[in-house]
């Protein structure tokens, strides 16, 4: 699979809670770190999607939302995942924060340029990455 999304998590599906329109996809990566995703029924039915299966959560890096010392934040978004930044690219207009978030695994961001030097995001800094589960696109291979 080749897409322009920065962000795919390959994981098992361990949970799909079905609703009237949408379903609820809990899908565990490797090292355990769960992302909740929010899709359509038609969805579901169209990649027969199951508990056990294979999957890929899909995150575009600009729908990702950043902030420190957010442990113990009560947010309405689904997906929290904090580590620390391994590269940021500095622009006029973005900046593209790049982070581990465990095992290896990274995750990147696109924020303003403004927002990153608000929040003193440099390489080393502790970082909390935020993501609606509306944002999680699910596919399968």
């Amino acid at each position: 699979m080749n897409i322009s999304a920065r962000n795919v998590f390959k994981g098992t599906i361990t949970a799909i809670v079905n609703g009237a329109v949408n379903a609820e996809i809990d899908l565990a990566l490797a090292d355990g770190t769960s992302i909740c995703s929010v899709i359509t029924m038609g969805a579901v039915e169209k990649l027969g999607l199951r508990t056990g299966m294979e999957a890929y959560a899909i995150i575009k890096a600009n729908s990702i939302i950043l902030g420190t010392n957010l442990h113990e934040a009560k947010i309405s978004a689904r997906n929290l995942m904090c580590g620390k930044v391994q590269r940021v690219i500095d622009g006029p207009v973005s900046a593209e924060i790049d982070i581990e978030i465990g095992a290896g695994t990274m995750l990147s961001a696109v924020i303003t340029h403004e927002s990153a030097r608000k929040l003193g995001l440099q390489e080393g800094s502790h970082v909390c990455a935020i993501f609606k589960a509306s944002s999680v696109l699910v596919g399968i291979a």
